[in-house]
């Protein structure tokens, strides 16, 4: 009995913890401006070259950016997507610059829920891209996390729908060659969770990957489908 309030202690304090990271980062006065990290192309999961409009609509794509730890979603909605105005947290608002690839449908978003750091693993995921209604997702066409429910809508900056989320997921910045259909990652815009997330998951993310976690993404990043990264993904 001991060691499982033990246990639940920790993951209480560790939900606290990162709930508590979530309002910090995002409690700026002003505008948010992008980030900056390393430009890396995106590639196919075997090496060779991934091309925009060869992304199927609708489907889940994922990749590590812009640590080799951090789970992102790779999605062409398969509707041109454009710029809008984002409210983050505690007024930490941002321009987003809409869809990315010749038809502006594409997106990228962190894969790690703002609520509780949920993420994609490769034995299991909570948390992906889902077309269709159910009982509990009363949205169509929203990234949603079935930790607890949190719904974000990938057209408009995977601002918050629906859930406990207290920030729209991080977008990940992609840049599109019109002459070579390519996409590259440069950075990230909204509130990181990075932070919070490798302290979290610090002995698991050891486990998976050693020292790389925090490692900084090379110049590609292979992109996979979940369905092939991931063993089981919730439904909900």
């Amino acid at each position: 009995m001991e060691r499982r309030q033990f246990i639940r202690a920790c993951a209480a304090s560790a939900s606290a913890a990162a709930n508590a990271t979530a309002v910090s980062i995002s409690a700026a006065t002003g505008p948010v401006h992008p980030k900056r990290y390393a430009r890396a192309k995106l590639t196919a999961a075997g090496g060779g070259t991934l091309k925009a409009s060869a992304l199927a609509v609708n489907r889940n794509y994922v990749f590590f950016y812009p640590f080799h730890g951090t789970p992102c979603f790779l999605l062409n909605l398969g509707k041109p997507v454009g710029p809008m105005a984002v409210k983050g947290a505690a007024g930490a608002d941002y321009d987003w610059p809409g869809g990315s690839g010749a038809r502006q449908s594409v997106v990228a978003y962190s894969a790690i829920c703002s609520h509780q750091l949920t993420y994609p693993t490769k034995d299991i995921s909570f948390i992906s891209f889902r077309a269709g209604k159910t009982a509990v997702n009363k949205h169509a066409d929203v990234i949603h996390c079935c930790s607890e429910h949190s719904q974000y809508d990938p057209a408009q900056g995977a601002k918050v729908l629906t859930g406990p989320a207290p920030q729209p997921l991080a977008a990940i910045l992609l840049e599109h060659d019109a002459a070579t259909d390519e996409l590259h990652a440069t950075g990230t815009l909204g509130g990181e969770m990075f932070n919070a997330f490798f302290r979290k998951y610090e002995m698991k993310l050891a486990l998976d990957l050693g020292g790389r976690a925090r490692q900084a993404a090379a110049d590609s990043c292979p992109v996979s489908e979940l369905d092939n990264y991931c063993r089981q993904q919730v439904r909900c």
